[in-house]
């Protein structure tokens, strides 16, 4: 019956003064205001105002509206610009889950300009680092998802990031760090860090070890990157990280990377969304700046 634009013609005939002014300023024609209130007075069945000489006098029921449009056109027109913003993509929330260990460290360095160039996206991450990445993907828990093992599945698109080689890091005195790469069967006797996860999505096992039949001496997961940097320090062990990580923290650990096989494992970042958000220009946007700092990620 009512609607916002009858809220406007009276907001703004107080604000202007006049149906003239008041029809200029909401682009009408004065005849086509008068309409349209004049339409309302018949659906309502009472006046809305009433002429004395040139002086426009609001009945009881045209100062009620007129109440209502000074407190619900504030609220309707924040509405507006808010979902505007979502249209273009400035505000909205991205919720980034990490199928990645060490990809942390390269996450922060594409999500700080990203804060920046849309302050408005709130961003949260998620490091559950054993939850069913997809499902979350899926079920609306998480916008994108940073994982090395992209699933190919109907409904959800994976990009790749960066390419990167997974290696076998060891204390810079180690015997290993002299040689230009290291055997399976060299790691029969050697205590191996990894992250908490399934040996089923361990490079390392997956694609070097299994393979030839061959187990470390001993197993260790732990959850923190800097832990198994600390023991690696101590040469109590060895791990495989990213070569791009391991050259992050040479500066500050007496650690070397060396190949897995003569070949060694080459391996690439990918993010996953859901394919319906894929022209989201907020979601679209990281995926590029991911792209751009992926140069910055030595390989």
């Amino acid at each position: 019956m009512i609607d916002a634009s009858h809220l406007r013609i009276l907001r703004e005939v107080e604000r202007q003064g006049s149906l003239t002014a008041a029809a200029q300023s909401l682009h009408l024609t004065q005849s086509a205001l008068s309409h349209k209130i004049n339409r309302l007075e018949e659906l309502i069945g009472t006046r809305i105002w009433h002429k004395e000489g040139r002086t426009l006098k609001l009945t009881q029921a045209g100062k009620y509206l007129l109440r209502e449009a000074k407190r619900v056109l504030p609220q309707l027109e924040r509405i507006n610009d808010e979902l505007a913003r979502y249209a273009k993509g400035e505000r909205g929330a991205l919720n980034i889950g990490m199928e990645c260990h060490p990809c942390y460290q390269w996450l922060v360095r594409v999500i700080s300009p990203f804060l920046n160039q849309w302050p408005e996206v709130d961003v949260d991450v998620t490091q559950k680092f054993q939850f069913g990445g997809l499902a979350a993907l899926f079920n609306h828990e998480i916008d994108l998802l940073v994982s090395p093992d992209p699933v190919l599945k109907e409904g959800v698109v994976f990009e790749p990031v960066f390419p990167y080689e997974q290696v076998l890091v060891v204390h810079e005195q180690h015997p290993f760090a002299q040689q230009d790469f290291v055997l399976p069967q060299q790691m029969t006797e050697q205590t191996l860090y990894t992250y908490p996860v399934a040996i089923e999505r361990l490079d390392i096992f997956q694609q070097f070890l299994l393979p030839a039949n061959c187990l470390p001496k001993k197993h260790r997961a732990m959850e923190a990157t800097e832990m198994i940097l600390l023991m690696l320090a101590a040469n109590r062990g060895v791990a495989s990280l990213p070569l791009w990580l391991v050259k992050e923290y040479q500066q500050q650990y007496p650690i070397k990377g060396v190949r897995l096989g003569a070949s060694g494992i080459h391996k690439q970042i990918h993010v996953g969304m859901r394919s319906a958000d894929v022209d989201e220009l907020h979601i679209s946007q990281f995926i590029r700046m991911a792209k751009g700092n992926s140069t910055t990620s030595p390989s």
